[in-house]
C-alpha cells in the first residue's frame, strides 16, 4: 500500500499511540489531483465537531485542468468512521498533549483512505534521543557492513 502524500513530520513530532484507517469526501477534481500526486498533509489534523470528524488544514491542489468547478484547495474535509470509532477519538483526544494526525493518504480499490493516528506531543529532548538511536543503529550497520567485506 504505498501512499499518494505520506505526512513525514508525524512520526517525528508525535509518539503515535493508535491508528485508524478512514474515508474521505472527496470532490471530482481533488481525486484527479490527488492522482497526480498534488497535495500535502504536513500540518493538517483531524477534529471532532458535532459527532462528525473533519480533516483541516489539507492541502490538496488545484486540478490544472478543472474550471469554475475547481474546488477550495484548503476546505476541511469529511472524514468517514464509525460512530463508535469517533467518539473514542474524540475522548482520547481531549487528554492533555493528544491530537489526532494525518499519517498518509493512500489508494484503497479506487478509494481515497487516510491513516489516522492519535499523538502525544513528543518533547525536544525526546526527538533527540530518536536521533541518537538512529545514528547510533547506523554505525553498526556500517560496522557490521566493513566486518562483513573483510571476510
Amino acid at each position: 500500500m504505498a501512499d499518494i502524500i505520506s505526512n513525514s513530520k508525524a512520526r517525528r513530532d508525535y509518539f503515535i499511540l493508535e491508528t485508524y484507517e478512514a474515508g474521505i469526501v472527496l470532490k471530482g477534481t481533488e481525486v484527479k489531483s490527488l492522482r497526480a500526486g498534488r497535495g500535502q498533509i504536513r500540518d493538517a489534523f483531524a477534529k471532532v465537531d458535532k459527532g462528525e470528524l473533519y480533516l483541516h488544514n489539507a492541502h490538496i491542489d488545484e486540478y490544472n485542468f478543472g474550471n469554475r468547478l475547481n474546488h477550495n484547495p484548503k476546505a476541511s474535509r469529511k472524514l468517514l468512521l464509525h460512530k463508535s470509532e469517533i467518539r473514542k477519538l474524540e475522548m482520547q483526544a481531549m487528554a492533555k498533549g493528544h491530537a489526532i494526525i494525518p499519517l498518509g493518504l493512500y489508494w484503497k480499490k479506487n478509494r481515497v483512505k487516510v491513516r489516522l493516528g492519535l499523538g502525544r506531543g513528543k518533547a525536544e529532548y525526546d526527538k533527540r534521543d530518536d536521533i541518537k538511536k538512529r545514528e547510533s543503529e547506523a554505525e553498526i550497520r556500517r560496522a557490521m557492513n566493513l566486518r562483513l567485506k573483510n571476510y
